[in-house]
């Protein structure tokens, strides 16, 4: 339709007319919003609060909540080792800064002071039995002067100490400085700042490092500090993408008046979301902070297929508003059911009971609600008055009849070899290989880790600083990085029971038959030890002492981390070699096995705390949620897929090729190493939920000819021409796009590239390959009758 005037402006749907006939109020509505919501993207804030990566719901995180006040310390504390590399911590500069440090410490915002330890600490300790009987006092006495007299006499104080292997490294070259953090700053109530604590811990390290001394620091704040440092330079891979993005859609199109509408309409959506998550009162955290991408990469698979039908419809003579139009009503239906598909694989991670993966799915389902408008709508209606150039049009048009093999011009090679795939021999060799890859993939799948694969942490790269001090943590002190806590309740002032030592003492000796178990630390052990050293000495007395008066003064100078006030908690330390999955399900499976055999109404023995126990309950929760997640975005992308097509044949054909992918993409986590934590958990959800816009565009233009009499071969080909093109346009550069993540210093977004990337590339694949295939078994073209009623329609 060449005439504006020629068509009837009261036709097509409600929203057609509501939008297309105000399109001037709709882009200045569209611009406020855009204003309005860009200046409220200012206040958004990136940060990450330690309840919000664990799972609060679960039986270990609740016993945990319950008993970290009595216990603290147990769960987001750092540890700062000082060495040394100029001879011993017995040095008098050595102590002199390990004691400035130790008060810069003590006046960081958000520190639990009272449980902070350290050389210098008045909670560190030494005791022992003298001829006089038992003494003890500080490690560092206070009339220290620094003198060589003084060095000796706090050698011999941390000998006495049984901190060495905790505290202090068993080479005397360094020790540590444990500072346990708080949930909010006591004195603001304010949430901590990880990243601002991660700075300043950076600037006492390039203060304090010098004159051979080292600091080495680990825990949960410093990873996300450097988490969030390192995902600063996501905006690199952002400006990254767009560029491809850009370049890309501009070498296909030739025109860069449409590819700068496609790629602003995607801007848009990015805008609007940060401007809403402030507004509705979300941050961005380490995991949410790829979506804006994520949001930008849908847009423009959408606003690329919207402008490629606008292009044709002009190459064809079609006016442009009318050529609008016409693709908003041929295409609005298969992108709204994929955005929606989309946000349903967003939306089923929800179920997980981890707040940090519930923000994501928050996160990201707003993105694509605004991508609904500004590409469904805002992009169309915006294309109505620039439309596209007209040598643009003819090049399009020459294209789609060569493509098409109209007008006496032979089938494009590539168009014509996916064809062959309609055919029974292509179609059977597509479906076979494709049966081969998803059973392989599932039996590879079979030994998919939950959890982490690497040691210290794997958001990190291996060469990280972070790991790098991690793994010096490892080497020199038996009390790690990675700490499991089994908390054991009594009665009220039973903590110190003979009973309650002797279970004790046997679920130590559980664990330390665990070669992930480094060593234990409990009441029981330090009543052996002192009931040793309080009978000369002699080993043959290295043993929970029966006396419940030796006992209670054992228990009087007894550190305090290892129980409460009302001595009706007891907690039992046992520090890993690193947390690996295998490592915590060994260390879960002893403590539940002792629990159930051990538990009576007087002694409970609860996991978990600590890091390590923290992992332990997350890595369950995700274990649970994996299946469950999977099954749920099947099923929405099922139900979504059969209202778009009114098929079930149709349906078969669009998610089979997804759940083959699916199933290669774990076969890949298992080769690359990469088990399912919180950080990939997501990659499968969101690759469904994405991935099926591919089959569902190919499916649904195939579906309209075949209902209009067309044969399956020609069906497919006219989709191929349509929407193909741009599926393989989108995937190609998605995939590239995200695939440049693997350079990123932070390893879970490189993970997060190469998976996507891969499920990406392969939905493409399996829209253009195995769904044709497939559909050459289960559909059929649509009777004569019904043909010419689908015609006129």
């Amino acid at each position: 339709m060449a005439r504006l005037e020629d068509f009837d402006q009261k036709s097509g749907t409600l929203m057609e007319r509501a939008f297309f006939n105000n399109r001037l109020i709709v882009i200045l509505l569209c611009l406020l919003i855009t204003a309005f919501l860009g200046w409220r993207s200012g206040d958004l804030r990136l940060n990450a609060a330690f309840e919000k990566m664990i799972p609060t719901g679960h039986p270990y995180i609740a016993n945990y909540l319950e008993n970290r006040k009595q216990l603290a310390g147990m769960g987001n504390s750092l540890r700062i080792a000082v060495e040394t590399k100029n001879g011993t911590i017995f040095d008098a500069a050595y102590l002199e800064t390990l004691r400035q440090l130790n008060d810069e410490l003590f006046l960081l915002n958000g520190v639990d002071r009272p449980y902070m330890k350290s050389l210098w600490a008045p909670a560190v300790r030494w005791s022992g039995v003298t001829e006089e009987g038992l003494d003890g006092g500080l490690v560092i006495p206070d009339d220290y002067k620094g003198t060589p007299e003084d060095l000796e006499q706090v050698r011999l104080n941390v000998e006495r100490s049984g901190e060495i292997g905790q505290l202090i490294a068993a080479d005397y070259r360094s020790s540590i400085i444990l500072v346990p953090l708080q949930d909010r700053i006591a004195e603001t109530g304010e949430r901590i700042d990880y990243y601002a604590v991660s700075e300043r811990i950076e600037e006492l390290r390039g203060k304090y490092e010098k004159d051979g001394i080292l600091i080495h620091v680990t825990g949960f704040a410093k990873v996300v500090g450097d988490l969030i440092a390192g995902l600063k330079q996501v905006l690199i891979f952002f400006a990254a993408a767009i560029a491809i993005c850009t370049a890309v859609l501009f070498w296909y199109t030739r025109c860069i008046r449409s590819t700068l509408l496609v790629v602003l309409c995607s801007l848009i959506a990015v805008i609007w979301l940060l401007g809403l998550l402030p507004l509705l009162g979300y941050e961005l955290d380490p995991y949410s902070m790829l979506v804006p991408f994520l949001v930008f990469a849908i847009g423009m698979s959408h606003g690329a297929q919207k402008m490629n039908g606008i292009m044709q419809d002009i190459g064809r003579g079609t006016q442009k508003l009318v050529a609008a139009r016409y693709t908003f009503r041929r295409l609005f239906l298969a992108g709204l059911t994929a955005l929606l598909a989309d946000a349903v694989g967003f939306a089923v991670l929800m179920v997980i009971d981890i707040k940090v993966i519930q923000d994501l799915a928050v996160t990201a389902s707003i993105g694509v609600a605004v991508l609904i408008f500004t590409n469904l709508v805002l992009l169309p209606i915006f294309l109505s008055y620039t439309g596209v150039s007209q040598a643009v049009a003819r090049r399009s048009l020459r294209a789609e009849l060569a493509e098409a093999g109209d007008a006496g011009h032979k089938k494009h090679p590539f168009w014509a070899f996916l064809d062959l795939f309609t055919r029974r021999r292509g179609a059977s060799i597509a479906v076979v290989l494709g049966a081969l890859m998803g059973i392989g993939g599932l039996l590879v799948a079979l030994d998919l880790k939950i959890g982490d694969t690497d040691p210290g942490a794997p958001e990190l790269r291996a060469d990280s600083r972070y790991n790098r001090d991690n793994a010096f943590m490892v080497r020199n002190y038996a009390a790690s990085s990675d700490v499991y806590i089994v908390m054991v309740r009594t009665p009220q002032y039973a903590c110190a029971h003979y009973n309650t030592l002797m279970a004790v003492d046997a679920l130590e000796r559980e664990l330390r038959r665990l070669p992930g178990v480094e060593t234990t630390s409990s009441l029981a052990g330090l009543a052996k030890t002192a009931n040793a050293g309080m009978s000369e000495g002699s080993l043959k007395w290295y043993a929970v002492p029966r006396s419940q008066d030796m006992l209670n003064a054992i228990i009087t100078r007894a550190p305090r981390e290892l129980f409460n006030q009302n001595c009706d908690l007891l907690a039992v330390y046992a520090y890993l070699k690193d947390h690996r999955a295998d490592t915590l399900d060994a260390v879960v499976a002893v403590v539940e096995a002792f629990s159930a055999k051990y538990n009576t109404a007087d002694i409970r023995f609860l996991s978990a705390a600590g890091n390590a126990g923290i992992e332990a309950a997350t890595n369950i929760v995700v274990k649970q949620a994996n299946r469950e997640m999977l099954f749920l975005v099947y099923a929405a992308v099922i139900v979504l897929a059969f209202v778009t097509f009114r098929s079930w044949r149709a349906v078969v054909c669009a998610v089979v090729p997804l759940i083959i992918t699916s199933m290669l993409c774990e076969a890949l986590m298992v080769w690359l190493n990469i088990g399912v934590k919180v950080a990939t958990l997501p990659v499968i959800a969101l690759g469904v939920g994405i991935g099926v816009d591919y089959s569902l565009y190919v499916m649904t233009v195939t579906l309209a000819r075949l209902r209009e009499g067309m044969t399956l071969s020609e069906a497919y080909y006219r989709a191929l021409v349509f929407t193909g093109k741009v599926v393989v346009l989108t995937g190609i550069t998605l995939g590239i796009a995200v695939a440049t993540w693997a350079l990123s210093p932070i390893k879970f977004q490189a993970d997060m590239g190469i998976l996507l990337a891969f499920m990406f590339v392969w939905n493409m694949v399996g829209a253009l390959v195995l769904l044709p295939a497939l559909a050459h078994f289960l559909l059929r073209p649509a009777k004569p009758e019904a043909a010419l009623v689908a015609k006129a329609a």
